[in-house]
């Protein structure tokens, strides 16, 4: 059986303001009903998978446990990185992971935030593939191209492997991205595919050949690896921090498969987007007769070619064409489609301004539910938070804010000090300055409230925890 190994990591900002730092476009529902991460899980059906072994940052760890077991997929199942140290590491942390319980499985090496629209084609890609993984091969799947992309790097095929005309080779070179008029020469040649990302190849065999070129990692990985941090929540596997710290920074590309002598790529014709920019989403989205590809309350009149995406507020468009108009809760994006590769300008801006729009969004997503920031004011806040059933707030006391909760529904267990008491639909309770507390929802139904904070100084570091339950801190 093959083991899906799904690269969830990366902060997707060529797509803010729905991608952000803390809530990127892998967990985002951006082409199908469910998240980017959720349809690569689910694209997998009707082949002889695993469950899948996804890798992600350790700040989005709620986020894809909690994605996982919405589709049923979560099973200790996911590998947390400490920090970011490129594709070449992480799959060899998956690759080590996987060796644990004696097995030697095929692992495919899928991104989380790909939209591919054939799965039959996928699928097929993946069957023709495989023997050629068993037999040690390392295979990289070459995307059949529809033009000169100039955003994409390149796989240039060598020597025919297969005698059925399916399209199999050697891979005789990896090219970085090229300028329009190299583009347009590969495309012309016949021998060129877009350079997708996506591998398989035998445990084993991808551990012996990064061993063989870049050691260091290899090192670095089995020593994260072998020597795990505890997991108190029991969804994660985490590895050792300092250990991994020291891992250098590679990709895949470069550590292993451009010095290879074992690598091969196979054709895929599905469908693939990498969904890079609003105008690759505007690409893949159906549109109406004006060629609008629109999600949410929009009104338009004599607009044509535009993306448009709005949260909550109705969004009217008149007399415009080929713009991307983005509306969230606390930010709006308007640029020209043309342009779109320049909202890097704008992330740049947020960042060296210490904006907090680069980084999270005004609903921000927690392991016991969410928090939506109603109203931010310097001594006040009122936020609109949902815990769901079972969840529950860390035991803390504040030093300089008071609370007051106002249930709007469901049930809440409040602890106050040595009480502890239910409140419930049109009910509150007030907890003073410096008093231990906590709130937790032993019901069915989420439980939701208005938290109104109020006091001299109302920072995130003035809660103090005194028992997390889910090793936060």
């Amino acid at each position: 059986m093959l083991l899906p190994i799904i690269m969830a990591g990366g902060t997707g900002s060529r797509l803010w303001p729905l991608s952000r730092e803390l809530y990127p476009k892998q967990f985002l529902r951006l082409h199908g009903t469910l998240s980017m991460l959720q349809e690569t899980v689910i694209r997998l059906g009707g082949l002889d998978v695993h469950e899948p072994l996804v890798i992600c940052n350790e700040e989005h760890r709620f986020l894809a446990a909690e994605q996982l077991r919405q589709i049923d997929q979560l099973s200790h199942n996911i590998i947390l990185e400490p920090f970011g140290r490129n594709t070449a590491p992480a799959i060899a942390l998956a690759a080590l992971s996987s060796l644990a319980n004696g097995d030697d499985p095929v692992l495919l090496v899928l991104a989380a935030d790909h939209v591919i629209e054939d799965t039959p084609a996928f699928h097929r890609a993946i069957t023709l593939a495989l023997p050629y993984a068993t037999a040690g091969k390392l295979v990289t799947f070459g995307i059949v191209p529809t033009g000169p992309e100039t955003g994409y790097g390149y796989i240039q095929r060598g020597e025919t492997l297969d005698t059925g005309g399916a399209g199999v080779h050697k891979v005789y070179r990896f090219v970085e991205k090229p300028d329009a008029a190299t583009a347009k020469g590969y495309i012309s040649s016949g021998e060129y595919y877009w350079n997708s990302g996506m591998f398989m190849f035998q445990a084993t065999e991808y551990l012996k050949e990064l061993g063989k070129f870049r050691p260091d990692i290899l090192a670095a990985c089995e020593k994260a690896i072998e020597t795990p941090e505890p997991d108190v929540e029991q969804d994660f596997i985490r590895v050792q921090k300092a250990a991994f710290l020291a891992c250098p920074d590679e990709s895949v590309d470069y550590a292993v498969m451009e010095k290879t002598d074992e690598a091969i790529v196979v054709p895929l014709d599905a469908g693939w987007n990498d969904v890079g920019s609003w105008s690759a989403l505007w690409e893949v989205n159906q549109k109406d007769e004006n060629h609008n590809a629109l999600t949410g309350d929009i009104f338009l009149h004599n607009a044509s070619n535009c993306y448009i995406n709005t949260d909550e507020k109705l969004v009217a468009a008149v007399g415009v064409d080929n713009l991307v108009i983005v509306n969230t809760k606390d930010a709006v994006l308007v640029i020209d489609k043309s342009q779109v590769q320049d909202v890097k300008k704008v992330v740049e801006y947020l960042k060296n301004n210490t904006r907090s729009e680069f980084r999270r969004h005004r609903e921000s997503y927690r392991p016991w539910g969410r928090c939506d920031v109603v109203v931010n004011e310097a001594r006040f806040n009122v936020n609109r938070i949902t815990v769901k059933p079972g969840g529950m707030f860390s035991l803390q006391i504040h030093h300089h804010r008071a609370e007051h909760w106002v249930v709007l529904s469901g049930t809440g267990r409040v602890t106050l000090e040595d009480k502890s008491y239910l409140i419930t639909e049109n009910q509150s309770t007030f907890i003073p300055i410096g008093l231990v507390h906590m709130l937790e929802n032993p019901g069915k139904i989420p439980l939701e409230l208005l938290e109104i904070q109020s006091g001299s100084y109302l920072g995130e570091d003035d809660i103090i925890r005194i028992k997390d339950h889910y090793g936060l801190f």
